[in-house]
């Protein structure tokens, strides 16, 4: 789970890097490094931290090609040493992904007398590419790669070779870039924005050179390959703050932009009338995704049972896979990924294409790995979302299942309707976060905190636990309200926070009296519902008011208070919600 760019050009290369890095960070920030081609030399500087800390080290470096890289630690702990770019004689190189025998090449090139400094799998493919080479950069990289067992995507820079990079990928993002001023990679789009006018996303065991004046693709064979590029359609504006304080409040604040985005884009070519027929006349659904891809699915579960009476199951990614699942004939998949690049989930993906699964998946970007395997994609116009936490990404997810079930029940018309009053409440209550702001006060000195809530709100309980646990450090747990009295009842304890979902009209009765026991053994209750009766009975110390809707489409408003209270609890505790310790946003290795 890193970030790499590299660019080949006429002019320094130094800016993109730095800025195509710093635009990558919410892909890892423990640690980064850059390395150019200078006076016949390639020059390395890497070190723990940000890549702010790195721009002043570097100085005025003038370089036309270069590589770089932004870490999430896998193998070996942050440091100078075990950051990227990883050096062995004429070679350097930048790595995502994980490989998994690298211990025994570790052992092989030792015994070789090649010297390891670092913790790090990626010095194996440095030291390897030294052992192979024969002059040529590309028949070395292919000889290398054919030793990888594993995912990597691959920047190789060689001192023999000025203004040259090789590139390869598998199981791990890599996007190449033609600009006006010389030919780009990274390991997703928003680094490439304002650089590129065109982009090709890599498949896996693609290789390439990358010159300044052009790219030449080629296979294992040392084949040449033809390659289409297609127009870049990022901005760098999208990328940038504009005037928020953060990204994720950005994010929050563009919920309703993505919820209209969303629906105009499944009504102007969701699914078509084959892809339709299936999912209308399937005995079965299995919806695989990771953290919120998964929340997003347990709602999904919710609403197309209840109004479609098909039987939904929904799997962890990363468990599915391991229980030889079995697949029945005609059954539909649905893969749901942010990224797109998420390791488990496309695993997954792959399973149940093997097992003759019809495989639909929801992402938000476009062209990304997952989509290689899925028979049809249903795209989130989300938007870049920077913010490691998911926000606006989850809500347009939200808004996919609610479209399948609407679709199998042949009403996505009206659906496509409902969904301006959705967008039109959920700026109401962003616009209203100062309430959500005052019950926030007080909240970072908590420990631990619980989460209740039955049916749907029981989804939006985990998913609003994950938020407050991801950027505020704080221990929570999503629990059914009626399984309190089962085990978690013993962990309350007096001024302990705990939140309650109340939507749902038919369970109104049922959490309020789960909410009056954790009362009477002295829990601090916040509660956040659409029924206004409730925040004045006895013992609600705090209350979310969101604005009245179906009981339906409540999950959609009621999250966004809770991404609300936990990003005002995270900046009380001084946290940067962007960046949260020990994680990135695609997690693309096992």
């Amino acid at each position: 789970m890193c970030g790499i760019v590299g660019a080949s050009c006429t002019d320094n290369v130094l800016a993109f890097l730095l800025d195509g890095l710093k635009r990558l960070e919410y892909r890892g920030y423990d640690s980064v490094g850059i390395a150019v081609h200078q006076d016949n030399e390639i020059e390395t500087y890497k070190q723990k931290g940000r890549v702010s800390s790195l721009s002043d080290k570097v100085g005025k470096v003038e370089s036309t090609c270069g590589i770089g890289h932004t870490r999430w630690a896998t193998h070996g702990e942050p440091s100078d040493i075990n950051s990227h770019p990883h050096t062995s004689s004429k070679f350097t190189v930048v790595h995502n992904g994980i490989i998994e025998n690298y211990r025994e090449l570790k052992g092989e090139l030792i015994e070789k007398g090649y010297e390891f400094v670092s913790e790090t799998d990626t010095e194996a493919i440095a030291h390897l590419l030294s052992d192979n080479y024969d002059g040529n950069l590309a028949s070395t990289v292919v000889k290398t790669v054919k030793r990888l067992v594993g995912s990597f995507a691959l920047g190789i820079i060689c001192e023999d070779f000025p203004n040259l990079i090789a590139v390869c990928k598998k199981d791990s993002p890599l996007i190449v870039g033609k600009g006006k001023k010389g030919n780009y990679i990274a390991s997703d789009g928003p680094a490439l924005a304002g650089y590129v006018d065109s982009v090709y996303v890599m498949q896996d065991n693609d290789m390439a050179l990358i010159f300044p004046d052009r790219v030449e693709f080629f296979d294992e064979n040392l084949k040449n390959l033809d390659k289409s590029f297609e127009k870049a359609d990022l901005e760098p504006s999208q990328l940038e703050l504009c005037g928020a304080e953060s990204f994720m409040m950005k994010e929050i604040g563009e919920i309703p932009s993505a919820i209209i985005n969303t629906a105009d884009s499944l009504k102007n070519g969701g699914l078509d009338e084959v892809a339709t027929k299936l999912v209308k006349n399937t005995s079965q659904i299995t919806v695989i995704g990771c953290g919120t891809a998964y929340h997003a699915g347990l709602v999904g579960k919710a609403v197309i049972e209840e109004k479609c009476r098909v039987p939904v199951n929904v799997e962890i990614a990363s468990e599915y896979r391991y229980r030889n699942p079995i697949v029945k004939n005609g059954e539909i998949v649905v893969a749901v990924s942010q990224s797109g690049e998420t390791a488990d989930t496309i695993a997954a993906v792959k399973l149940a294409k093997q097992k003759g699964a019809t495989v639909i998946t929801i992402t938000n970007v476009k062209n990304s790995s997952i989509t290689t395997f899925s028979d049809y994609v249903l795209y989130t116009q989300a938007g870049p979302e920077i913010a490691v936490a998911a926000t606006k990404s989850y809500n347009s997810q939200l808004v996919v299942f609610y479209y399948l079930a609407h679709l199998i029940i042949g009403e996505q018309e009206s659906f496509f309707e409902k969904c301006k009053d959705i967008a039109s409440l959920s700026k109401e209550l962003i616009d209203s976060s100062e309430k959500v702001l005052n019950v926030s006060r007080n909240l970072s000195s908590s420990k631990d905190a619980f989460f209740l809530g039955r049916g749907k709100d029981y989804c939006t309980a985990l998913e609003g636990s994950l938020k407050l646990k991801e950027i505020t450090y704080i221990h929570s747990e999503g629990i059914s309200s009626g399984e309190l009295k089962h085990g978690t009842l013993a962990l309350i304890e007096k001024g302990m926070p705990v939140f309650a979902i109340v939507t749902q009209s038919d369970l109104v009765d049922k959490t309020m009296n789960a909410l009056h026991e954790v009362k009477a053994r002295g829990a601090k209750v916040i509660l956040i519902t659409k029924f206004e009766r409730l925040l004045k009975e006895q013992g609600i110390d705090h209350g979310i008011l969101i604005p009245s809707i179906e009981d339906e489409f409540a999950p959609i408003l009621s999250i966004i208070s809770l991404q609300l209270l936990s990003y005002y609890v995270s900046r009380a505790k001084g946290i940067d919600p962007d960046k949260p310790r020990n994680l990135a946003k695609s997690v693309t290795v096992e």
